[in-house]
């Protein structure tokens, strides 16, 4: 495993990336710690602002092209553009379930789900994890 390839690509890739990463340690650490203290409350903001920073960035990443300069995967950025700052509307108007069902949904989907395809063949984080 070497960083050498994420390192090495071009601006937003490693950005993309690094937030990725801390966004995954911070929503798995928010899965297991008690809910609604004022640590989650700003764990949160921070995740969610990660999430954010994650999908913007998404679309000056283009090396996936099928519509247009997007792929795909960029209509899972239009929909996290959307749910996050619900989900956490969510939280401030106490409708916890949906909190809850939203964040885990977004996690698992945006973060995990999206992040098993960089891991596919040709893509960076390939190389970074399994060398080239």
């Amino acid at each position: 495993m070497s960083l050498g390839p994420l390192l090495s690509a071009a601006p937003p890739i490693p950005w993309h990336a690094f937030a990725a990463f801390a966004a995954l340690a911070i929503g798995g650490t928010q899965l297991a710690l008690p809910k609604g203290t004022a640590r989650h409350r700003v764990l949160g903001y921070v995740w969610s602002g990660l999430v954010l920073v994650i999908a913007i960035s998404s679309f000056w990443i283009q090396q996936i092209r099928l519509i247009g300069p997007f792929s795909p995967i960029h209509i899972l950025s239009i929909l996290v553009l959307v749910a996050a700052p619900l989900a956490v509307w969510y939280a401030h108007t106490h409708r916890v379930a949906a909190h809850r069902g939203a964040m885990i949904k977004l996690h698992v989907f945006a973060l995990v789900g999206a992040g098993i395809f960089t891991l596919l063949p040709g893509r960076i984080m390939h190389a970074v994890v399994f060398g080239q």
